[in-house]
């Protein structure tokens, strides 16, 4: 089938102990489905980890509250090196990821009774959107967004992933990318100067190009009611000369290691991406029909977008629905389109209390 973006499927995190982090995540973002958990060898993403194959531990976890999961990862191989210097906005890469909230205010209440290090009170966006941010036990840095869209009222307070914060060298030429391949057509705002709602956060005290992209399609995938709407974030710094996020590090290092998007289309996709000058970097097809991942399968691809950050892309062949039973669905025997939202609901049999 042609070529279809169906949402954010997870933001990767890279960690030093995955069990911890799971833990703390399910415990503070409602993180609690377990989608997944393997400990394996990256045999694929030799362009990314020096060419050697990489002992991994990766779970994939979800929100029902809606939004993209994380995909919690941690080298195993070899020891995970966070990185040598203060990140800033506008260093180049995945700087923040973006949380989606129903309600803000109840949020911001919660994380602080639970003592979180929240860096910034409630503020509004050039767009006079709702956010604030936080560190989580990592140092990562947490844009709580909120937004209206709610798959299944949860008892956590933040849903799932709502997109990203990713600084860039020049924002016309990642625009290539976010809104010709992603399909982000919608400019929410087009800013510079120096931020208001970002004082007192690190380079907060700079001066950026800021943009904030939405799509105006509504995504028609089989998981799309879970993964809802999300937006990108692109920060250009126009002060001083940014960092590479990932300097003498590895992809799975510690920190947001790709932003991943479930699709149909794969094989569309790789004619456009190629058309456009970003060719898959990794592409499994060219091992297997059907990466397998224990209890799920599917194929995947990356390309990696002018500023470096890695853009993964999944078309899921076969998911856990009911583990207890070894239920599954299989997506290549069913025609494209939403799934039930009574069916999707079953994921909470895979919740971790």
């Amino acid at each position: 089938m042609a070529k279809q973006i169906n949402g954010i499927q997870q933001l990767g995190v890279g960690v030093t102990d995955i069990q911890e982090a799971f833990a703390w995540y399910r415990k503070y973002f409602g993180m609690d489905i377990k989608m997944f958990e393997e400990a394996a060898m990256a045999q694929l993403m030799l362009p990314h980890t020096e060419g050697e194959p990489r002992k991994r531990h990766a779970i994939l976890a979800l929100n029902l509250e809606g939004g993209g999961g994380f995909e919690i990862w941690q080298h195993t191989g070899k020891k995970p090196e966070p990185p040598t210097f203060e990140l800033k906005f506008g260093d180049l890469g995945i700087f923040a990821g973006k949380l989606k909230t129903f309600d803000i205010e109840k949020a911001f209440v919660q994380f602080k009774a639970w003592n979180l290090n929240l860096l910034t009170d409630i503020k509004k966006d050039p767009d006079r959107n709702l956010h604030f941010y936080l560190n989580d036990l990592y140092g990562n840095l947490w844009q709580v967004c909120q937004d209206s869209y709610l798959f299944k009222k949860q008892k956590s307070v933040t849903g799932g992933v709502y997109g990203a914060v990713i600084g860039v060298k020049d924002v016309e030429e990642s625009l290539k990318v976010y809104q010709q391949i992603l399909g982000y057509d919608t400019v929410a705002y087009d800013v510079e100067g120096i931020m208001d709602d970002w004082k007192g956060l690190p380079g907060g005290e700079s001066r950026y190009r800021r943009i904030l992209l939405r799509h105006s399609t509504v995504y028609k995938g089989a998981f799309s009611p879970v993964f809802g709407p999300s937006t990108i974030e692109l920060v250009q710094s126009l002060d001083r000369v940014p960092k590479n996020i990932f300097e003498n590090r590895l992809w799975g290092d510690p920190g947001f290691i790709h932003l991943c998007y479930d699709i149909n289309g794969m094989d569309d996709l790789r004619t456009e991406v190629n058309e456009k000058g970003f060719p898959f970097t990794v592409d499994s097809a060219l091992d297997m029909d059907t990466f397998d991942m224990g209890e799920a399968a599917g194929s995947f691809a990356y390309i990696q977008a002018p500023e470096g950050t890695l853009i993964e892309f999944v078309e899921t062949h076969k998911i856990p629905l009911v583990r207890k039973i070894g239920w599954s669905i299989d997506l290549t025997k069913r025609k494209p389109g939403p799934l039930p939202r009574w069916l999707l609901s079953l994921f909470w049999m895979m919740r971790v209390k």
